[in-house]
């Protein structure tokens, strides 16, 4: 090999290795680029994720959790407490937080948190073993009331009127939300075309309270409705076992509350309502003569008892079309464990004791000592 070819070798390997090193400096490169971009992103995000973490978990619902935190309770322990009980959205994020900070005494204790609370009032409250938020309207809501009823009673706390709250209640779109967020509960029953008003039932009756001064009406009502549907699923698989629909569970326990305010009287009635659906005979129960009328009057005239409607139970066979109205627990639960006789047959009487028949004869006797 002359001098020439292996100069002009030397020259080749030389440019080849530039180029190979050219090619390795770029990679380089762009790893570093990647991972300069991953870090980047990766911050960004934490830091997205952390500050949306420290805010409420729901700020428009303030629904109240009580807690214990025990005597002695690490951060740790507490961060626990505090993400299963859903008042924080990350015991991760709270246990950093709490370090970074420096915050490490906490008072053990019973707690009433609410889910509009951001990190700092929390952290306040376990510092200082007290909860720093006070209600700013609290509002009653007995059972037995209609939707209307409900209205009249916010329209007169809140600063909105009962029309606005029942156009709210009423809405489409706002009722298909609810649907898909309560599906167990809510279900296509509630949009029958005979339906007087879709949620009729299902606000349940209760105290709340609320955080904000303004709260909106879609988050008082969903707020019922969550309550409603958290007493429903204790008792959902106890509905199932007696083959009713959770529209007929509601409903029933409707009829149940209306019929009497004796809680020890709501499991009898209930199972002389089952008595009279397994013999094939109509209910026959004044309160859904009432509702169906969209009247409030002190007694029901025989006129009354052929209005045509499908609440009407003097007129459709089983159960009303839809619920009459909100009801207690105990009323749900008597639906789901009656208790078991022969009657048939009950009335009140003019000091409201309740009095029982196997039969029409006893029954009629009954209403002769009793009333006549």
């Amino acid at each position: 090999m002359s001098k020439d070819d292996k100069h002009n070798g030397f020259q080749k390997n030389l440019i080849k290795r530039g180029e190979e090193a050219s090619k390795v400096r770029k990679i380089v490169a762009i790893i570093i680029v990647c991972f300069t971009l991953i870090i980047i992103i990766g911050g960004i995000s934490g830091y997205i994720y952390i500050n949306s973490a420290l805010e409420p978990v729901d700020e428009d619902n303030s629904t109240q959790v009580e807690v214990e935190i025990p005597i002695g309770s690490s951060s740790s322990t507490i961060a626990g407490i505090l993400e299963e009980n859903g008042i924080i959205k990350d015991a991760r994020v709270f246990r950093f937080y709490t370090k970074f900070n420096n915050v490490n005494e906490f008072q053990a204790g019973n707690y009433t948190f609410n889910t509009a609370m951001n990190m700092d009032e929390i952290i306040e409250s376990l510092q200082h073993g007290r909860v720093i938020v006070d209600a700013v309207h609290t509002v009653t809501i007995p059972e037995g009331l209609t939707v209307d009823q409900i209205a009249e009673i916010y329209s007169k706390q809140l600063d909105f009127s009962k029309e606005d709250f029942l156009e709210v209640a009423n809405d489409p779109d706002f009722i298909e939300e609810l649907m898909g967020k309560y599906p167990s509960l809510l279900t296509e029953d509630i949009l029958d075309d005979e339906i007087r008003t879709p949620l009729e039932g299902y606000m349940f009756a209760s105290t709340y309270d609320f955080y904000e001064e303004e709260p909106t009406i879609e988050s008082i009502i969903d707020r019922m409705v969550e309550q409603t549907n958290s007493i429903f699923q204790q008792y959902e698989g106890e509905i199932a076992e007696r083959d009713l629909t959770p529209h007929e569970a509601i409903t029933f326990a409707s009829v149940v509350e209306k019929e009497t305010a004796h809680e020890e009287e709501r499991p009898q009635i209930a199972g002389v309502f089952y008595n009279r659906l397994d013999e094939g005979i109509q209910l026959q129960t004044d309160p859904t003569v009432l509702y169906a009328k969209g009247e409030h009057q002190a007694v029901v005239t025989f006129e009354d008892l052929e209005v045509e409607s499908p609440y009407n139970t003097y007129v459709v066979d089983g159960l009303p079309i839809g619920p009459i109205s909100n009801f207690a627990e105990n009323s749900l639960k008597a639906v789901v464990s009656p208790e078991d006789s022969d009657y048939l047959f009950f009335l009140h009487d003019e000091d409201g004791n309740i009095h029982f028949a196997e039969t029409f004869d006893e029954h009629v006797k009954n209403r002769e000592k009793y009333i006549n």
